[in-house]
C-alpha cells in the first residue's frame, strides 16, 4: 500500500491518479469504512471525472468484501449524495476532486444523515486500518444495488424553496463541464426560468476552464454571457457542484458574504429567532444584519467540518462561508450549491427590482477576497503582524489565525494554510480607500517578515 499520509486531507481524500490514489487505496478505503462504522449499507455517488467510476466500483468491492450492501446512485453531485446519506440515513462516499485539476480525484466521506467524517471524526482511524490491515471478515458478502435517486432530490430540494409564483426570469448557468450539468437541467424543470447554459457538457478533463469559481478569472465567459444575453443573474458551479457563485445583472462578481446575509435574512422571516452560523473570515455585514432581525449570530472556524458541528450544537437553521459553501438545517446541515441557488432565484423573482438593487442592502463594505503570501514560518510571521497592531486595535482573537479589528470598523483576519506554506489574508473596510491602505500595510508586515526570515 503506497504512502497514505499525502492523500488524507483534514476533511477528505484527495490525490493523484493513479500514482497517489487508485483502485486499491478505493478498495481498502471502502472495506476500513464499512470496519469502522459497522454499516451494514452504504449509498455512493460520483462525479463525471474519468477515474471516478473504477474508483467507485473498488470502493464498492470493499465495502461487499466486508459485508455491507451498497446502493450505487451513480453519476451525481456531492449534495445529491448528501442528501442520500440523510434521506436513507445510511454512510455514504463521493467521488470527486471538487474543483482540482483533471489529474486528481477523491472520496469525501460522511456517516448516516450526512454527518461529515474528516481527521478527528474518522478519518485518520480509517487510514491507520487500512496501514496495518483490515480484520478478517467471515460472514456474508454485500450487494450493489443501482438506483437513481434524482428525483428525489430534485422534490425535496423543491420543497424546501417554493419557486411557484415568481416572475420569469432569464438565467445563465456556468456547470463548468462539472456535476451542474446534470442537476440544473433536473432543479429548473418547469420552473419559470429561461436557461443560457455554458459548459453543460460533462467532462473531467475541464476543457473550457477550471471548475473553480472561487477564483474570478473562471467567472469570465459567465459575466460576459450575463451582459451578452440580457440574464437577471449568473450561477457558476465548482466541479462537484456543492458551492456557487452569483453574477449580477450586471455581470458583476456577488460577494458570496452577500448572499449569506440574504439567504439568513430569508430563513429569519421563516424561524424567527432562529440562529446563523458564520466563519471568520465572512463580512461583518451577516452577524450585524442577523442581530438586526432579530437572529442569533454564531461565528467559528473556517471550514465545514466545524461549521456543522457547530450548527449541530446550536440548532442553527442555516450557516454560509466565504468559499461560496451554504448549509442547511433542513438540508441535514449539509452543504448545497443548488439550495443557495433557489434562495436566491426565489428573492430575486419574487420582487421586481434587478439584482444589483436587491442586494445592495446587504453590501455594507468593502472585502480585499483573499489574499496568499508564501512564508516558511506562518506562526512566526502572525506574530510580527500581531506584534505591529496590537497598540492600535479594539479586538484581537485567535479562534482562526489572527484577527484584528480596528477603531474604524475595519478588520483582517490572516490564517495559516492547513496544506501549504501560506498565509492567507482577508481585509475589510467601510470603504475602498480604507480597505486597500489597510491590506497594503497587513502585506508589507508580512513581507518584511518573509525577506528577514
Amino acid at each position: 500500500m503506497r504512502d497514505l499520509s499525502r492523500i488524507f486531507k483534514a476533511y477528505d481524500v484527495r490525490g493523484v491518479v493513479p500514482s497517489e490514489l487508485d483502485a486499491d487505496v478505493a478498495r481498502a478505503t471502502g472495506a476500513a469504512f464499512v470496519r469502522l462504522l459497522g454499516a451494514e449499507c452504504v449509498v455512493t455517488a460520483h462525479d463525471m471525472r474519468e477515474s471516478s467510476v473504477p474508483l467507485a466500483a473498488a470502493f464498492a468491492e470493499g465495502a461487499t468484501s466486508q459485508g455491507a450492501d451498497v446502493i450505487a446512485a451513480g453519476l451525481a453531485s456531492t449534495d445529491l449524495l448528501y442528501f442520500a446519506a440523510g434521506s436513507l440515513n445510511m454512510p455514504g462516499a463521493m467521488f470527486t476532486a471538487s474543483h482540482n485539476p483533471a489529474k486528481y480525484n477523491g472520496m469525501k466521506l460522511c456517516r448516516a444523515g450526512a454527518a461529515p467524517i474528516g481527521q478527528q471524526t474518522g478519518l485518520a482511524e480509517i487510514r491507520e486500518m487500512i496501514e496495518k490491515g483490515i480484520p478478517e471478515w467471515t460472514g456474508r458478502t454485500g450487494t450493489v444495488i443501482q438506483r437513481d435517486l434524482r428525483d428525489d432530490y430534485v422534490r425535496h430540494l423543491r420543497k424546501l424553496v417554493d419557486l411557484s409564483g415568481i416572475r420569469p426570469l432569464k438565467v445563465a448557468v456556468d456547470a463548468g463541464n462539472g456535476m451542474a450539468g446534470l442537476t440544473v437541467p433536473a432543479v429548473f424543470d418547469g420552473l419559470p426560468l429561461t436557461i443560457v447554459p455554458l459548459y453543460f457538457e460533462l467532462d473531467g478533463s475541464f476543457p473550457n476552464h477550471e471548475a473553480n469559481p472561487i477564483d474570478p478569472e473562471n467567472l469570465r465567459d459567465l459575466q460576459a454571457a450575463v451582459r451578452e444575453s440580457g440574464a437577471d443573474i449568473g450561477l457558476a458551479f465548482d466541479g462537484d457542484a456543492d458551492r456557487c457563485f452569483v453574477v449580477d445583472e450586471r455581470g458583476e462578481i456577488v460577494s458570496p458574504s452577500v448572499i449569506t446575509a440574504l439567504v439568513a435574512d430569508r430563513e429569519l422571516a421563516r424561524e424567527p429567532g432562529a440562529t446563523i452560523i458564520h466563519n471568520v473570515i465572512v463580512s461583518r455585514a451577516v452577524p450585524e444584519l442577523v442581530a438586526e432581525r432579530g437572529g442569533v449570530p454564531v461565528r467559528t472556524r473556517v471550514g465545514h467540518s466545524f461549521i456543522k458541528a457547530e450548527m449541530a450544537r446550536t440548532g442553527a437553521v442555516f450557516g454560509g462561508e466565504h468559499s461560496g459553501h451554504f448549509y442547511f438545517r433542513d438540508f441535514w446541515r449539509a452543504d448545497s450549491g443548488m439550495l443557495a441557488a433557489l434562495h436566491v432565484l426565489a428573492a430575486l423573482g419574487s420582487q421586481s427590482r434587478p439584482l444589483s438593487e436587491l442586494l445592495g442592502g446587504y453590501a455594507r463594505y468593502v472585502a480585499s477576497g483573499e489574499i496568499n503570501s508564501e512564508v516558511a514560518d506562518a506562526a512566526a510571521a502572525m506574530s510580527e503582524v500581531e506584534k505591529a497592531y496590537a497598540s492600535q486595535a479594539v479586538e484581537i482573537d485567535h479562534m482562526d489565525g489572527l484577527t484584528v479589528s480596528l477603531p474604524d470598523g475595519s478588520w483582517f483576519n490572516v490564517r495559516p494554510s492547513n496544506t501549504e506554506p501560506l498565509l492567507r489574508l482577508n481585509v475589510e473596510g467601510r470603504d475602498d480607500a480604507t480597505m486597500c491602505r489597510l491590506r497594503d500595510d497587513v502585506l508589507a508586515t508580512i513581507r518584511r517578515g518573509r525577506e528577514t526570515s
